[in-house]
């Protein structure tokens, strides 16, 4: 068990070295310790590492290997999907979705609400508070999809030059969380982002086309992503078309021409 040591806050645009991610043990653990302040965060997901506390006394921070992730062109609709994203664009839907309007809300439920496989919640109010001050310095983004003006689904993660590391997402209600993951995905890969960092295997994310890419490849394709600027800021106020356009385009198109197409 490594523990590590740092200073007591790090600024957005201060580094910390961690220890290489090659480095971590067999079930992706790089370290212990640290803080979470903006410049540790952004560091370590600049070096593929995230933070994925056991307790809330003990930040672990991890890179596992294999790393699951969506590339561009592998994006997969389904037909359940597929329905689900024209029935909530329709006119007169009861569903709107926005970018970066209820980020507080959309965290504070991912950490809420009980996951079947899952004792627990490892969203603790740290983690809380700091992506909450990563949010108000433009780097941590948030989905939500609201029925009748009532938040029922939404996610939330980082976005660091080409890539969107992806950290959680809930929903009181069926396909409210797929339909803001992929709204969310069209946009991105649409404005050029190289991929989704999903971090390790869901069956569901599964189905939206992730895969399993070696720790090696994985950190490849990261260092390609962060020669790209990042899209900071205000999300509602970048991608002011969210998601009519980019959305009722993919969901028009036939499934096999957005299926594994680069």
């Amino acid at each position: 068990m490594r523990w590590i040591t740092m200073p007591a806050y790090l600024d957005e645009a201060e580094e910390y070295r961690f220890p290489p991610a090659s480095g971590a043990s067999r079930n992706g653990v790089v370290c212990y310790g640290g803080n979470l302040s903006p410049g540790v965060l952004l560091s370590a997901y600049r070096q593929g590492i995230f933070p994925w506390p056991s307790t809330p006394d003990t930040l672990r921070w991890c890179s596992p290997d294999p790393r699951f992730v969506i590339p561009r062109g592998f994006l997969y609709i389904t037909e359940s999907a597929r329905k689900a994203l024209k029935k909530a664009l329709r006119r007169g839907s009861p569903y709107t979705l926005t970018l970066d309007k209820a980020f507080i809300d959309v965290i504070s439920n991912c950490a809420a609400i009980p996951r079947p496989s899952q004792p627990g919640t490892w969203i603790f109010p740290n983690l809380v508070n700091a992506y909450t001050e990563l949010h108000g310095r433009g780097y941590a983004h948030s989905v939500e999809v609201w029925k009748n003006g009532a938040l029922v689904g939404g996610l939330y993660g980082v976005s660091i030059g080409a890539a969107f590391f992806g950290e959680s997402m809930f929903s009181t209600e069926s396909n409210a969380s797929k339909i803001g993951f992929l709204a969310l995905a069209i946009t991105l890969f649409e404005q050029g982002f190289d991929f989704i960092d999903c971090q390790v295997y869901t069956p569901y994310l599964e189905l939206m086309g992730g895969i399993d890419v070696p720790r090696e490849l994985y950190l490849e394709m990261l260092q390609g992503a962060l020669q790209k600027p990042t899209i900071k800021g205000d999300w509602s106020r970048y991608f002011q078309n969210f998601p009519e356009v980019n959305l009722i385009i993919a969901a028009k198109r036939n499934i096999e021409t957005i299926t594994h197409n680069a």
